[in-house]
């Protein structure tokens, strides 16, 4: 009997033996994964679960029903802790192994835990888990103080949704202008956003260390000596791709993921690799792209899979992320490290506008709607189809995104 195992048991994980399913695989199906949870999504932990609008059973990919109903062996609590590709098998915990036929890695990203002195006080939270936000949760009582520590994705969610529960809130940030990747003019957007909801927004800042007093951290001390008291410390500086097993299994890594083809085919024919961890040669840029976003966890199973099953597909997709905070929602699609030029068409004071990326050519790398939810297409075939267009005609409302 053919046998197929997955390592993590995530939203990547679920929707591979899913896919399996789907496309009539009928061998050994384990999905392996190191939490003691059914497969949940992870954008709500953030969001919607802080925020008291969701519960874990919310975001659950499916019921225990469905793995049973499936002949998907599914074992939680159980972190894999080598892979040995020239024998097909993977090591478990116990000393045991499982073969595997083909294999797909899933494992995802854990958060960054930067030495700073403090960080491991009692009060002092980094969020990855429905553990971490539980314990987060319990801790945003209203009229108490957060202090966050970062003011990228993770951070600023959390912000907007510990201010709707009427937690006091400052935000430490190393750079100029929160959400860097964005580029400080989308930055300073959000800036404006969080200040006018009352956080204190504390950016070019260092953090010397999480104050304490006994076991319980009290604060911090900045990097001017200026100290911020806080009952709860929150650290979101950023993801770390789990690669160890990959690494100690020779598979090739670099841009800090595993390598891996568009058909996300990793350096081994037989291991394939999805989500986080996946640094995959996307065919419309002609560069490898590693994004940590709900998308690629979504998507880029049904791609593993075809080529598991001795398909040949590729993983296309335009990078996409989304987030709500307070009254913002918005959508980025695209791929901009490099532009030339922001173009703002709409709103930008009323935060109802669209965002792009141009190249040096005004050729759209990247666009963004912010509170504008009829237009994600037109962005993504501007992006698709390359061309080059006019900045002073792609700002003007009046103007469609698209001719013809």
């Amino acid at each position: 009997m053919t046998a197929f195992v997955i390592i993590g048991a995530g939203l990547a994980g679920a929707k591979a033996a899913e896919a399996l399913r789907d496309n009539d695989f009928d061998g050994d199906i384990v999905l392996f994964g190191a939490e003691e949870h059914l497969p949940y999504e992870r954008p709500p932990l953030s969001k919607e679960y802080l925020a008291g609008k969701k519960k874990l059973e919310d975001f659950t990919v499916d019921p225990a029903s469905w793995y049973r109903d499936n002949n998907v062996d599914l074992r939680l609590s159980t972190e894999v802790v080598g892979i040995d590709p020239a024998g097909h098998t993977v090591t478990l915990p116990d000393g045991s192994s499982a073969a595997y036929d083909k294999l797909l890695l899933a494992t995802g990203s854990a958060s960054r835990r930067p030495p700073i002195p403090g960080g491991d006080a009692d009060g002092v939270h980094y969020l990855r888990t429905i553990d971490d936000a539980a314990a987060l949760s319990s801790a945003l009582t209203d009229g108490s103080s957060l202090a966050v520590i970062g003011a990228g994705w993770i951070g600023l969610e959390v912000t907007a949704s510990a201010r709707g529960r009427g937690v006091n809130v400052t935000v430490v940030e190393t750079a100029d202008v929160p959400l860097g990747v964005l580029g400080p003019e989308l930055g300073e957007v959000f800036a404006r956003l969080h200040r006018e909801h009352g956080v204190d927004l504390r950016l070019g800042q260092t953090v010397r260390e999480i104050t304490t007093s006994g076991s319980k951290a009290t604060g911090l001390l900045l990097g001017d000596g200026s100290t911020i008291d806080a009952d709860t410390v929150l650290v979101a500086v950023g993801a770390a791709p789990n690669i160890t097993l990959a690494e100690r299994a020779g598979l090739d890594t670099g841009d800090g993921g595993v390598l891996v083809d568009a058909s996300l085919r990793s350096s081994d024919p037989d291991i394939f690799v999805v989500g986080d961890i996946a640094a995959a040669q996307h065919p419309l840029f002609g560069t490898r792209i590693r994004t940590e976003h709900w998308a690629n966890a979504l998507k880029q199973p049904a791609i593993a899979v075809a080529g598991m099953l001795g398909s040949n597909a590729e993983y296309d997709e335009l990078p996409y992320f989304f987030t709500d905070q307070y009254d913002l929602g918005m959508e980025y699609v695209g791929h901009a490290p490099d532009y030339a030029q922001v173009v703002f068409r709409g709103d930008v004071a009323n935060r109802e506008f669209v965002a792009f990326w141009l190249a040096a050519d005004n050729r759209v790398l990247a666009g963004m709607n912010v509170n504008v939810w009829d237009v994600l297409d037109d962005v993504k075939a501007l992006i698709r189809d390359r061309v080059v267009v006019d900045p002073q005609r792609l700002a003007d409302p009046q103007q469609p995104l698209r001719s013809g």
